[in-house]
């Protein structure tokens, strides 16, 4: 998983409440075995005019000129700035992966389904929680100058407008830890290899006949 310590990214603005998961990746989209090519269906059925399935090119389909992420000034943006309870509905893990591969780093939302929030952080994907008033002032901000970027500073747990202001937000230290390392649960697992390694090899010494049954 890479890591995200600081980032400055163009923000696109999703100005709607309660976007579910079905509506970030739908659900023809699931049926792919692989964890990776769900960046281009992000958003599909709101992105598109025609009805998308798995393997369709997307370069043979017409954009919705209505949505907001096909504006041209838009396009490459990795910070998404949306409404509250943002990624409700059920609890696919497929919706960060989407997210992600499409190419947003960090999500600004006033508030997020907890079962999204928690998957953001275990896939590389920044959830930031600001008050309601703020992300108003945001989205008006974005409405009125084109390329408006903001930086994340995950450090310092604040986000930077391009006048110099910081907004706080909040992070639970151990997810905090993990992204800024950019450890996943296998990841931070894996750091105890050598632990791991050591105990099992301790207790094969302790109970031999395991061993056995293991190459049977």
């Amino acid at each position: 998983m890479e890591k995200f310590t600081v980032m400055t990214g163009l923000v696109a603005p999703l100005a709607r409440d309660n976007v579910d998961t079905d509506a970030i990746i739908p659900k023809q989209f699931l049926k792919s075995i692989h964890r990776t090519g769900f960046g281009q269906f992000c958003f599909d059925e709101w992105r598109f005019m025609d009805r998308g399935y798995l393997g369709i090119d997307p370069a043979s389909r017409k954009p919705n000129p209505a949505f907001e992420l096909n504006q041209a000034r838009y396009h490459g943006a990795s910070i998404l700035l949306a409404g509250k309870n943002f990624g409700c509905g059920s609890s696919r893990e497929h919706a960060p992966w989407a997210l992600e591969q499409y190419g947003f780093r960090a999500v600004i939302a006033p508030s997020f389904a907890d079962i999204f929030f928690n998957n953001c952080f275990k896939n590389g994907l920044l959830p930031i929680v600001l008050p309601a008033d703020v992300v108003e002032r945001l989205f008006a901000e974005v409405a009125a100058q084109g390329g408006y970027c903001l930086t994340v500073d995950l450090e310092k747990q604040q986000v930077l407008t391009p006048s110099g202001e910081a907004l706080s937000f909040a992070v639970d230290p151990l997810r905090r830890h993990r992204l800024l390392e950019g450890l996943d649960d296998i990841g931070e697992t894996l750091l105890e290899a050598d632990a791991i390694a050591a105990f099992e090899k301790a207790h094969l010494a302790k109970s031999p006949w395991l061993n056995k049954q293991a190459a049977g």
